[in-house]
Order: structure tokens, then C-alpha cells, then sequence
């Protein structure tokens, strides 16, 4: 008889990101906060008896399944196991693909994380944090289920946070989209004649409130996409017009958040945006 697991893969948004200096290795070193949001897709993994991995999607397109991360992080976990077992997962989208939430890293962090239960937990945590660091730079924070961390280097080193009291959060997504690589192109465009961008010092505890990740908050991908991408611009603009508390867009785009001091704060932003800008979704952080 086969054995079953589920989890919901959260949702991310980075609260401040600073990219710093392109590296020999040609990635950018990166100064993030991550936080978690409520939204997630739902993953369900079974036992099968042919030792393959398989997926299935519903809810939305992710494109080829054997690029699907979620997929390949499954596929990783089973093949680090002693002894193999056959998994299939179903995947439920409701993150937004491709928009900055880190939803397919999300579902790469709950495969490892099933992968794993169903096999009685072998694999031990620091060698699961391994397999995340591989897979993508969000992986790792995803896999952690901390609420609130500071990450840097390529995102895989992390300081886990006291957790934030949970705020009303507001996402929009507008139609245009951007690619990772193109933001990170347009942003050493930008800077080839402004300069690198160095190291901030941070300290934890100044990231205690909300007021105080409002004042750090900040993302440098922003003055590059919003150029290139009017839509993400006039998205941004509706959105902080709502007066939130903090408004920024996340990862390299297109999705912007923005959140407010109360649920009625929000709701009523969500009724004055409408949906001419783009898809709109209310949610918390957690």
C-alpha cells in the first residue's frame, strides 16, 4: 500500500534586496530579507512501486515538467537515499509562476522535505540544506520555514529572525513579466558607469518591528525593471498610492507587495486597485 504526504509551500517576498558586485564565477552576491507569506501551493507526494518520479500539475502553467524544480529536487532526494523508493507528486499551483514569489523554490523545498519523510527521514538536515543550496538561491529559506531571515551570498546563507507580528499583505502581479537574467543584465548596464554597489552592515536587531523594515526597505532591481517594464512602474505607483506601510516589488520582478497596518487598510486598497493592473491577491505574512 502506498504511503501519502502533504505540505503547503509558502510564498516569499524579499522585504529589502541589495545585489551587490558581479563575481568571478559570473553570479552577484546578494543582501536579502526573506519573508514568508501565507499564500503557498499545496504538494502531495505518494509512494509508487517502479522507483520512478514523477509530477503532475493542476492550477497553473509551469511549463516543461522536467524543468519543473520541484520535480528535480524530488529526483535529487531519491537519489541520495540508501535505498530508492518510487514517488509521484501532484502539485497544486497558487503562487504566480515566474513572478518574484519564489513559488517553484517553494515546491523544491516541500519535495525535499517529502521526499525525505516518506523514506523515514534519512537524509539529515544540513545535507537536505545541501541539496536546497544546489537547486536555487530561495531553496534554502524555503526549506528552513523560518518566517523572517536574513540571507547573503547567493541566498543560501541565512540568520534566522525573531518572527515579525503577522501584517496584512497585499500582492499584485501585472501582465508583464521579467526574466531573472534579464534583470541582472539591465542592473550591470545600469551600474557601468555608476559604480559597484558595496556590503551593508547589517544589524538583527534593528529588524525587530515592522517600522523598522519599512525604513530598510528597498529593492535595486526596482529603477532597472521599472524602466523597461511601464506596466510594473504604474503597477508600483497604484500600489504605494494606497499608503501602505511598506511597498516594494520583489525578487527581480514583476509581482510588487505592499503591507498595511490593518486588514481594513488593506481591503480597502484592494477595492480602490480593482483589476486593471493586474492580478491582485490579498494575503498575511506569517
Amino acid at each position: 500500500m502506498s504511503e501519502t504526504a502533504t505540505r503547503a509551500a509558502h510564498a516569499k517576498v524579499n522585504l529589502f534586496l541589495r545585489v551587490l558586485a558581479r563575481e568571478a564565477d559570473g553570479y552577484h552576491g546578494i543582501e536579502t530579507l526573506f519573508g514568508r507569506l501565507e499564500l503557498a501551493d499545496e504538494l502531495v507526494a505518494r509512494t509508487s512501486g517502479d522507483r520512478s518520479v514523477t509530477l503532475e500539475v493542476t492550477g497553473g502553467e509551469t511549463g516543461p515538467l522536467e524543468e519543473n524544480l520541484a520535480l528535480r529536487a524530488a529526483r535529487a532526494a531519491v537519489e541520495t537515499l540508501r535505498r530508492p523508493i518510487g514517488v509521484h507528486l501532484a502539485l497544486t499551483k497558487r503562487i504566480p509562476v515566474g513572478a518574484g514569489l519564489g513559488g517553484g523554490s517553494a515546491d523544491a523545498a516541500a519535495a525535499l522535505s517529502l521526499v525525505n519523510q516518506l523514506a523515514g527521514n534519512p537524509i539529515p538536515r544540513a545535507e537536505l540544506l545541501h541539496l536546497a543550496a544546489r537547486l536555487g538561491a530561495d531553496v534554502p529559506f524555503c526549506l528552513a520555514e523560518a518566517s523572517l531571515a536574513l540571507g547573503w551570498g547567493h541566498g543560501e546563507r541565512m540568520l534566522a529572525l525573531p518572527a515579525l507580528p503577522p501584517a496584512p499583505v497585499l500582492l499584485l502581479t501585472p501582465a508583464a513579466s521579467v526574466r531573472t537574467a534579464e534583470a541582472y543584465a539591465w542592473l550591470d548596464e545600469a551600474r557601468a558607469t555608476s559604480g559597484r554597489r558595496g556590503a551593508l552592515l547589517l544589524d538583527p536587531a534593528a529588524l525587530s518591528t515592522w517600522s523598522d523594515v519599512a525604513r530598510m526597505a528597498g529593492n535595486d532591481f526596482e529603477s532597472a525593471v521599472f524602466g523597461r517594464r511601464p506596466a510594473v512602474r504604474a503597477g508600483f505607483e497604484a500600489l504605494a498610492g494606497t499608503h501602505p506601510l511598506l511597498c516594494r516589488m520583489t525578487g527581480s520582478g514583476s509581482t510588487l507587495f505592499a503591507i498595511y497596518r490593518s486588514e481594513r487598510e488593506r481591503d480597502d486598497a484592494r477595492m480602490m486597485l480593482g483589476k486593471k493592473l493586474g492580478t491582485v491577491t490579498a494575503t498575511r505574512t506569517l
